[in-house]
């Protein structure tokens, strides 16, 4: 049921708007995964552009983006005001700037396998898109299941 309310919700948005949300995605050198996950935002719709940076500037960037360091994963993404830290998946992204929450931005700690960028679904770890709101507190966005 929720897969098809999240296919639902993407073609609305798209449908909706004839421009292509831009998000900008910070990453460390040579990140492969960061890679495929921007890939992947652009096939869902998004307008992406991307850079690399030094790790030590990459930290810096997420302290000063808000990020918790529970939620740091590989890459910090920047869209419509909000930050998205590490492989969220798109369905998220774009429930995130429809509903325009109070918060900072969402997150995926780590980088759970097979979470977009992260390998196939199909053998996919479970996690969470965790919500970061502007009173330093958090709640469950989104919660996907193990798929073994």
């Amino acid at each position: 049921m929720m897969g098809s309310a999240a296919i639902f919700c993407v073609s609305a948005t798209k449908a909706v708007s004839n421009t292509r949300p831009k998000i900008h995605v910070i990453k460390g050198r040579g990140c492969g995964c960061c890679s495929a996950w921007a890939d992947l935002l652009a096939d869902q719709g998004f307008e992406v552009t991307s850079e690399e940076l030094h790790p030590a500037d990459l930290i810096q960037l997420k302290l000063k983006k808000g990020v918790p360091q529970e939620l740091a994963s590989c890459h910090t993404a920047e869209i419509d005001g909000y930050f998205i830290e590490g492989h969220v998946p798109s369905v998220d992204i774009w429930r995130l700037i429809s509903e325009r929450p109070d918060a900072l931005g969402v997150g995926v700690a780590g980088m759970p396998y097979g979470s977009p960028g992260m390998g196939p679904e199909d053998k996919r770890e479970q996690y969470d898109v965790v919500l970061f709101k502007k009173d330093n507190t958090t709640e469950i966005f989104n919660s996907y299941a193990s798929a073994n």
